[in-house]
C-alpha cells in the first residue's frame, strides 16, 4: 500500500486541472465527473492533512459534491473529502492504525482552461 503526506499550505500549491468538470458543468454528470477528476490528481495535490500528523491513504479517497454556483468566468464548488489517515507508533503494540477523516474543501475552477485552486 503506498501512503502519501498530503500538503496544507493551499497558498503555494499550483493550479491544476478540471477539464472534463468545466464540460460537465450544469449537466447531471457533473458531480461523478468532478469526483472523477479530483480522485485521478496525483497524490499531494488536494490540499488534505489528517488531524493526528499520520499519513493519507490515498486508496482510501472519497470525493462528494456538497454545493456549487457559477458565474461566467468560474465555477465554484465545495467538495467533502473523506481519507483514512494512518497514525503509527501511538499503540501499546507501535502498530500503525487507521483513523477515519473527513475535510471539505472549496475549489476555484477557471471556465476558460480548467485551472483550479483551493479557496
Amino acid at each position: 500500500m503506498s501512503i502519501a503526506r498530503r500538503s496544507v499550505d493551499e497558498r503555494s500549491r499550483p493550479a491544476f486541472k478540471l477539464c472534463d468538470s468545466v464540460d460537465a458543468f450544469g449537466s447531471p454528470a457533473f458531480a461523478e465527473v468532478l469526483s472523477r477528476e479530483l480522485l485521478a490528481l496525483p497524490d499531494g495535490v488536494l490540499p488534505i492533512a489528517g488531524e493526528q500528523g499520520g499519513l493519507i491513504d490515498p486508496t482510501s479517497l472519497g470525493v462528494t459534491l456538497l454545493s456549487s454556483r457559477a458565474t461566467a468566468e468560474r465555477i465554484e464548488v465545495a467538495v467533502g473529502v473523506f481519507f483514512t489517515e494512518i497514525v503509527g507508533g501511538c499503540s501499546c503494540g507501535d502498530e500503525p492504525f487507521g483513523v477515519n477523516s473527513y475535510k471539505e474543501l472549496r475549489l476555484r475552477i477557471e471556465r476558460v482552461d480548467g485551472a483550479t485552486r483551493g479557496l
